[in-house]
């Protein structure tokens, strides 16, 4: 199959980052970064959300130069879970607020900055180097406290009923799909076991995980759990992670040419560090992407 190498901007967890703000003037994104074909952002846009707030994510975004820009909500990006806003206004809280949050993420201001912002699901797009790919989206994370975009420990959003692990149960809408059917894996969290140590442990998923498996996607990026920042290769013949790194070469890209099926690129891109700092950089990456037709 013919492909097209096509550079990918990663990031995640960015939590109001201000390009206006003195106090980081050395962080990366308030420089001038390479242009590149597609941004993924892998969610908690802010801090605990607000349509101000996010205006300032969208801020950031049209600052990057960039043909398309995918954005995910995350677990503190609360008033863009319609479901939790609703079943967890507190005083001064209106449900309207949610409609305003979306309509800064939807609406004039993100088109203006190239911005889509995309609910859970999968989507197909095609770029103007000729390329085209599908990715798969979601902003859901384990429940964890009183945050966004939960759900239950033993509830599996990302299989079906017929590739579950034992003791899971499916209540997926939209699960992954297989492989050969998605290049991209786009999730705010992790899967059990790849760049998803905390203080507290392993925080990954482990049904995020056997859908992971199922599909082998070219890239799996997320973000969530920002002392996991990092990258590493996901070997499926092995079925374990190689060339784990908590160092990012950027402006130098990660990756290398693989055999979709046989290994799977895993980035956390959080740019805040386990203290709330955004002290980590972006993940530049390239992918050979099938040519659209």
């Amino acid at each position: 199959m013919s492909t097209i190498a096509t550079r990918f901007l990663i990031l995640s967890d960015t939590h109001n980052f201000d390009i206006t703000d003195d106090s980081s003037n050395d962080h990366p994104l308030k420089h001038s970064l390479p242009p590149v074909d597609v941004v993924l952002h892998c969610g908690d846009l802010t801090h605990c959300g607000g349509a101000s707030s996010c205006k300032k994510a969208i801020k950031l975004l049209a600052s990057i130069d960039a043909k398309l820009k995918l954005v995910i909500g995350g677990n503190h990006d609360l008033d863009l879970d319609k479901y939790f806003w609703n079943t967890h206004l507190d005083e001064g809280d209106e449900p309207e607020d949610h409609d305003e949050a979306l309509e800064v993420m939807k609406g004039k201001l993100a088109e203006e900055a190239g911005v889509t912002y995309l609910e859970e699901g999968t989507h197909t797009f095609a770029l103007a180097n000729g390329s085209k790919f599908t990715i798969y989206t979601s902003p859901y994370t384990p429940a964890f406290n009183e945050w966004a975009f939960a759900y239950e420990h033993d509830e599996d959003r990302f299989n079906d009923e017929t590739n579950i692990i034992s003791g899971a149960r499916s209540v997926a809408k939209n699960p992954i799909p297989n492989f050969g059917e998605v290049d991209v894996i786009m999730t705010h969290g992790p899967p059990e076991g790849v760049l998803d140590h905390c203080p507290q442990g392993g925080a990954g998923c482990p049904n995020l995980l056997q859908a992971i498996k199922r599909a082998k996607p070219l890239l799996h990026c997320f973000g969530h759990i920002h002392e996991g920042y990092g990258s590493a290769l996901m070997n499926w013949e092995t079925t374990g992670c190689s060339a784990i790194s908590h160092t990012n070469p950027f402006p130098e890209s990660v990756g290398e040419s693989f055999i979709h099926g046989e290994k799977s690129l895993m980035v956390n891109a959080a740019i805040n560090d386990g203290a709330n700092v955004p002290k980590n950089k972006p993940w530049l990456v390239h992918l050979d992407l099938p040519r659209g037709t």
